[in-house]
């Protein structure tokens, strides 16, 4: 599928606005998405009610495999995800999930796991993916790829914006932190490090409305 069905792979370090472009993207091309990180955080969110040790490769295989993921993606409103029929929107975003879903995304055995669960997403007309290793591991064929960066500073600022009008109390220091040694975490692990494809077209969104990355990110697919 993947070498007949159009793919644009959106990758990117956390806060670069991958999540929020690669939507639009494909809801204006009239595309599939897939929000590869969600099914990391899934995977992180249901070994959290099954009581899972994070540090259990194995545990954590048989529950990849058991749970049931799905996304329920309605123009208007905010990408709703179930996991085990229970949506788990919300819990899926927290800062806990995600620190959760990028340690056992750094295990072997679980990425593994996941590759032929993400591949199978590739649908007609077309697919926009998004995460970290999309255009190098999981789609390596893609027809179209991105790049998406920003600075770490402006990462922070704008998770903390999010976070903030959603209610929760952080600080853009602690935030510039986390998300520092994510970026260490996620491009120096031994499997799948976060780094942009060969073939993969840069941009770098610092200090661009959305309507500007989106537009770039069109033109690379429109080319």
């Amino acid at each position: 599928m993947e070498d007949s069905t159009p793919i644009l792979t959106i990758d990117g370090p956390s806060g670069s606005g991958k999540g929020t472009i690669s939507r639009i993207v494909a809801q204006q091309l009239g595309w599939h998405y897939l929000d590869s990180g969600a099914l990391y955080r899934a995977v992180a969110v249901a070994a959290g009610w099954a009581d899972v040790d994070l540090a259990d490769p194995s545990a954590l295989v048989r529950c990849t495999f058991d749970t049931d993921i799905r996304f329920v993606d309605e123009p208007g409103h905010e990408l709703k995800i179930l996991v085990n029929g229970a949506d788990a929107t919300l819990e899926l975003r927290t800062e806990t999930a995600g620190a959760a879903a990028s340690a056992i995304a750094a295990i072997p055995e679980v990425r593994s796991a996941l590759v032929e669960r993400q591949r199978r997403f590739a649908r007609e007309p077309g697919l926009v993916t998004d995460g970290r290793d999309m255009g190098t591991v999981i789609f390596p064929n893609a027809r179209y790829k991105v790049f998406l960066t920003a600075s770490a500073q402006e990462r922070a600022e704008r998770r903390y914006k999010q976070l903030i009008d959603k209610g929760v109390s952080v600080t853009i220091d602690g935030l510039l932190r986390e998300i520092l040694a994510r970026d260490a975490r996620d491009s120096q692990r031994t499997v799948a490090p976060l780094r942009p494809a060969p073939d993969a077209a840069h941009v770098d969104t610092t200090g661009l409305s959305i309507q500007e990355v989106v537009e770039q990110v069109l033109s690379v697919v429109r080319s």
